[in-house]
């Protein structure tokens, strides 16, 4: 009980968990855990076949009820990916987003985790979807419960436990390839654009200026620490709509 509620943070809202040694049955909810209340027992006959045993070789997986084919294992979740390398205050990142998401065999649209001149990064995803699906690294793990939990005012905390993936699968967390583990943002802790530290609108390298960024040390995706334009940092890119099968 008291491992389900430490990481209630990271189960979707929805999921079921059963605790076998108690035998009660809970649901996720929105603010917690709700418990079910389960009808009588209905006995199974005492000459009925034992459930299967579980195979003595831990290598070998147990058999499959039905043929995989037949079995979605995908969840509804919006994917939060890095590109593939670091870049100074000078980019055309959704652009970069959108290439390198293709070349990688996602086929739905990944937008700049960044507010620009045009849009608060707050409102990149698509408003029917920023309350109801996970936000998730590239093998879905859960980094935060909901798009809008990002922009409550609090710098968007995240575990920084779960891994944050490039396009091509490098953990930006601990890979050399990006020497400063800090996130380009140039927003507020509420996720509205600051024009005053967003590297004039993502057009400038120039080391006079200034961009927000957020430090992955600080386990928060939206800290607002200013560096100059001419650092080159990570850039995420986020998925800004869930489309089923979206990676062949």
């Amino acid at each position: 009980m008291d491992d389900m509620l430490q990481k209630a943070h990271l189960v979707i809202e929805g999921t079921f968990i059963y605790l076998r040694d108690s035998t009660e049955f809970f649901i996720r909810v929105r603010d917690g855990w709700k418990k079910l209340q389960l009808g009588e027992l209905i006995p199974i006959p005492a000459d009925s076949l034992p459930p299967p045993a579980l195979s003595s070789n831990p290598h070998q997986p147990p058999r499959p009820l039905m043929p995989l084919s037949s079995v979605s294992y995908e969840r509804p979740a919006l994917h939060l990916v890095a590109l593939n390398t670091p870049f100074s205050g000078d980019l055309r990142a959704d652009l970069q987003c959108f290439q390198q998401a293709r070349a990688a065999g996602l086929l739905s649209t990944y937008r700049a985790f960044l507010s620009s001149h045009l849009q608060d990064l707050s409102t990149v995803v698509r408003k029917a979807e920023r309350y109801s699906l996970p936000i998730v690294n590239l093998k879905g793990q859960v980094l935060f419960n909901n798009w809008d939990s990002i922009f409550s005012g609090h710098g968007g905390q995240f575990n920084t436990h779960v891994p944050i993936y490039s396009f091509d699968g490098r953990d930006v967390m601990t890979d050399p390839s990006w020497p400063q583990k800090v996130i380009w943002h140039g927003s507020s802790p509420h996720g509205v654009r600051l024009v005053d530290n967003y590297c004039e609108a993502w057009r400038t390298a120039d080391m006079a200026v200034t961009g927000l960024a957020s430090p992955l040390s600080t386990g928060k995706i939206l800290d607002q620490k200013t560096y100059s334009c001419a650092n080159r940092l990570i850039v995420l890119c986020i998925e800004n709509s869930f489309m089923t099968d979206a990676r062949k």
